[in-house]
């Protein structure tokens, strides 16, 4: 007998992104939510659309009442709240129902790019040296130009231009104002200029890498801006595209999947995640961002990856949710306890581990 599905999703809703012209991305949801529930009922099974909408409580309420076997969880946290976006496996952690993606302790952790990063840095895992910044601590600036600004709690390049990229603390500080002033502190990283990949980790294997290709007219910052993604009137958006496979050597791919799975793993993921990475002018490749449950729509990049893996999207649909039955069937952190122990200093030493391995 088939499983009762049920995808769990956030209606969009006005939020702060409308004043900055950023809520194209809030709708991408619904893409993929019509995506998956196609795949799923394709195959047979039983499917049903949970939309929550703030309040909490509203939310919560809805949750105790779901009626399925597993829950899709396509929610990507309230509309201008990406700190909610563990809300929907939290609760289901605490009953026991199966879901697909990850858990949410590693949803907290990664929606802190700052934390990411300091664990990257102890785990020996490279990432570019990094500070937080507000107009009022920006005299402590360490950093060597050019550097990145980026809100440190947002995901979707929220808040990421082509005014982020910074070669003097002029325009460093008037974007730490920027940024601060809609977001809170700014996370300030120093620019890695190389080459860029990012690559789909999903449960214990890696889809194959996409290269990020520019060709933007000359001296536009090499970068992926909220628009490169949202807006295909913008120059960015005609002028990013994502190559996959990327056309690297053999030991370089086994370089990105490595690098991918230690950081997937010592942030305790799950399921699947997408990991970022550039190469810095040195040609060392650094973890720019950890992103778990990225957009897994039929035009996103993780989909792409999958394509090339050889899976139809279906096939990719299917593998998520077959993840998911397994981490049910032999257990996932289900406590605060069980969760800081898959998430801590046994992660940490294993993903070292795991980066130094030729």
């Amino acid at each position: 007998m088939r499983h009762r599905i049920t995808i769990v999703y956030n209606r969009p809703q006005p939020s702060r992104y409308d004043a900055s012209g950023e809520a194209k991305a809030v709708y991408g949801v619904l893409d993929a939510v019509c995506a998956v529930r196609r795949s799923l009922e394709e195959v047979g099974y039983e499917v049903a659309l949970l939309a929550l909408t703030p309040p909490v409580a509203s939310a919560r309420k809805k949750l105790a009442g779901l009626k399925a076997d597993l829950a899709f969880n396509l929610f990507e946290g309230f509309c201008g709240q990406p700190e909610s976006e563990a809300l929907v496996p939290e609760y289901l952690e605490n009953t026991g129902l199966a879901y697909t993606g990850c858990p949410a302790a590693a949803l907290e952790s990664c929606l802190d790019k700052a934390g990411v990063k300091a664990r990257l840095k102890a785990a020996g895992i490279p990432t570019p040296d990094y500070q937080l910044l507000t107009l009022e601590t920006i005299d402590t600036f360490r950093l060597g130009f050019p550097c990145i600004v980026k809100p440190r709690r947002e995901d979707a390049s929220h808040g990421i231009t082509a005014a982020s990229l910074v070669d003097d603390f002029a325009s460093l500080e008037r974007q730490v104002g920027a940024v601060a002033g809609v977001y809170g502190s700014a996370l300030v990283e120093e620019f890695a200029s190389g080459r860029e990949f990012n690559a789909t980790v999903l449960g214990d294997s890696v889809l194959p890498p996409s290269e990020i290709v520019y060709r933007l007219p000359p001296g536009t910052p090499r970068l992926l801006s909220f628009e490169a993604k949202w807006e295909p009137d913008s120059i960015y958006y005609r002028g990013t595209r994502a190559v996959c496979p990327a056309e690297i050597t053999r030991r370089e791919e086994r370089a990105i999947r490595d690098t991918a799975l230690a950081a997937f793993h010592l942030l305790g993921g799950s399921g699947y995640a997408r990991v970022d990475m550039r190469r810095d002018k040195a040609g060392n490749l650094n973890v720019i961002e950890v992103n778990p449950n990225p957009d897994i729509s039929p035009g996103a990049g993780a989909a792409r990856q999958a394509a090339a893996a050889g899976m139809s999207y279906t096939m990719f649909i299917e593998k998520i949710l077959s993840l998911a039955l397994e981490s049910k069937q032999y257990g996932r952190p289900s406590t605060p306890h069980d969760r800081r122990r898959q998430t801590g200093a046994d992660a940490d030493t294993a993903a070292h581990t795991r980066i130094q391995a030729p």
